[in-house]
């Protein structure tokens, strides 16, 4: 049996291994365009940086090494120019020689992978103008930035490879801006969970810019002014496009196989395309969205890796199947953590899910150990049964693991009462009895069975203003001196005086209650509902009120959360 793989890295890398571990005795070619077969895409950005420095490092496997270790038949600058399905071959090209020819298989595996959103923007060819996607790319601008005098760049995007662009620029002393087009960064988070980390990223000297429409790139001396809409011009010495991707399916569309959503290859439970001889994995295919169930494009290593490894069984006899995708995703920016897994509010709204929201606020581990860091949890759920839907953390320490036992959650099927009986490894410096995944679970239960009533952080201007209703405040006097209340007329009265001080509000109208994070404010809501007052507490309290309503500053000061030191990228 010929096997011939088109693309290395996660994908296509992984089939090959797996493949020869399954089948001593085929033939097995790899097909790579660029001059690097397994590589740590991920990395890349660090790289640019100077977080990661030795250009070795960001090679997981080379050439010499593949064949060596699996026999397997690399051929790194080579580029495949068309699939014929009824001739079963591919035509090359050789990028070294500009020579071409045909390469045979018996089954081939598709792993082109996706390429950088280029718009087609007035004077985006500018050699000064970057986008980050292949080993060569990073070299390219790490070579820049060490040969040039670079002091201020622009980062056009702010999914992931923008934002640790921008990140790793700042470690490399070049002031920054960030435009977004859209309202918020980091689109798999909901908006009101972005907020807190558009706070963070100005708070560490990343200027960031929303609702910036970016028209052009126009030559200004040494530099280039990138032109928005409007007319505005911002100055840099460097432009890196960090749009987007677009999967690689041009050589899948021009040999007739079956296309899904946004260009992506189809493909089945097998990752067999609609040739049954063809499959595709990695960034160019189509997915089932593992909740949902809503075909999708989901452009992540971890799948990549996996659904190589499935088409590689299938190919060998092995009846592996790919189940779909949760899109779970981790990212760190500076000294903070977002991660993400499953529906946010806009893929639920986009599926037709019914879904539920809690808002909770956590510690990293117990407040009485040193270091200790507060997490924002986000929890969707299905009001009906309490099955977790999908999740959202911002915070510091502890963000990935709390994200990692949620996914797994989500994959098992549990339900917000499953989540508060999770035993989890607790000792002060790890975490605390309460685990912020129990803690979810509690809140949803507690929302679920009726014993509080929740409203949410954009429902606050909306409530009456003519007397009708209450907003009670029950955070302490020195608090509301220095944060604010919600509106002028809200009441401060404190939890721990609630009960002494139940004369002052009135019975008939419905009260809304705030404080800082959330906690207290279910306190003063039971307290209050077992007196006979309706109640609604505010999820995640004035502090997740503030970052959307306001544009307040992060809690945390730069030069203790940020990890650049003082001055650099200022």
């Amino acid at each position: 049996m010929k096997v011939v793989i088109i693309g290395g890295v996660a994908g296509g890398a992984t089939a090959a291994a797996r493949l020869r571990r399954l089948d001593e005795g085929a033939e097995i070619v790899i097909l790579e365009r660029t001059g690097y077969v397994s590589y740590a895409n991920c990395g890349l950005p660090y790289f640019v940086g100077g977080v990661i420095t030795d250009r070795d490092e960001l090679t997981l496997q080379t050439p010499e090494g593949f064949r060596r270790r699996f026999g397997i038949d690399v051929r790194v600058g080579h580029e495949a120019l068309e699939i014929n399905p009824a001739e079963h071959t591919v035509e090359v090209r050789s990028l070294a020689d500009g020579s071409t020819y045909t390469e045979s298989y018996d089954k081939l595996i598709l792993s082109p992978g996706a390429r950088p959103v280029k718009p087609g923007l007035p004077g985006e060819d500018d050699p000064r103008v970057f986008t980050l996607r292949t080993v060569e790319d990073t070299f390219r601008i790490r070579d820049y930035l060490d040969t040039h005098p670079v002091r201020r760049a622009v980062v056009v995007g702010g999914g992931f490879i923008g934002l640790e662009a921008a990140e790793n620029l700042l470690h490399a002393g070049v002031a920054t801006t960030l435009l977004q087009k859209g309202d918020q960064v980091l689109p798999p988070l909901d908006p009101d969970m972005a907020a807190e980390v558009h706070a963070y990223l100005r708070g560490c000297g990343v200027e960031l810019r929303l609702g910036a429409h970016v028209t052009g790139f126009v030559p200004d001396g040494e530099g280039l002014s990138v032109t928005l809409e409007g007319g505005e011009a911002v100055p840099a010495d460097l432009v890196l496009l960090g749009i987007g991707v677009m999967p690689e399916s041009e050589l899948a569309r021009s040999a007739g196989l079956a296309l899904g959503v946004k260009g992506t290859i189809a493909v089945d439970e097998h990752m067999r395309t609609s040739c049954p001889d063809i499959y595709a994995v990695g960034d160019a295919v189509e997915v089932r969205h593992f909740v949902s169930g809503a075909k999708s494009h989901i452009a992540l290593a971890g799948p990549a890796n996996k659904q190589g490894r499935i088409a590689a069984d299938h190919i060998c006899g092995i009846p592996s199947t790919f189940t779909g995708s949760q899109g779970t995703s981790v990212i760190k920016l500076f000294d903070m953590t977002a991660a993400s897994t499953g529906l946010n509010e806009k893929t639920a709204r986009a599926a037709g899910v019914d879904y539920g929201k809690a808002v909770t606020y956590s510690a990293s581990h117990a407040t009485y150990y040193p270091g200790a860091h507060n997490m924002t949890v986000k929890t969707l759920y299905d009001p009906a049964t309490g099955r977790i839907l999908g999740a959202q953390i911002v915070g510091f320490d502890g963000v990935d693991k709390r994200m990692d036992v949620l996914a797994t959650a989500i994959r098992a099927g549990l339900t917000a009462a499953d989540l508060t009986e999770l035993d989890l490894a607790y000792a002060p410096p790890y975490g605390s009895a309460k685990d912020p995944v129990n803690m979810a679970g509690y809140v949803i239960e507690n929302l679920r069975a009726g014993r509080v009533e929740q409203h949410h952080w954009d429902e606050v201007a909306g409530l009456p203003a003519d007397g009708s209703v209450v907003l009670l405040d029950v955070r302490t006097p020195g608090e509301v001196r220095r944060q604010g209340l919600l509106r002028p007329d809200a009441v401060n009265i404190p939890l721990d005086e609630l009960r002494n001080r139940l004369g002052e509000l009135d019975p008939s109208k419905k009260i809304y209650v705030n404080c800082f994070s959330g906690l207290r404010s279910y306190l003063a809501c039971r307290i209050l509902s077992q007196h006979g007052y309706r109640c609604s507490n505010l999820a995640g309290g004035w502090r997740f009120w503030s970052y959307n309503a306001t544009d307040r500053a992060h809690d945390a000061a730069p030069t203790h959360l940020c990890g650049i030191p003082t001055g650099q990228g200022k």
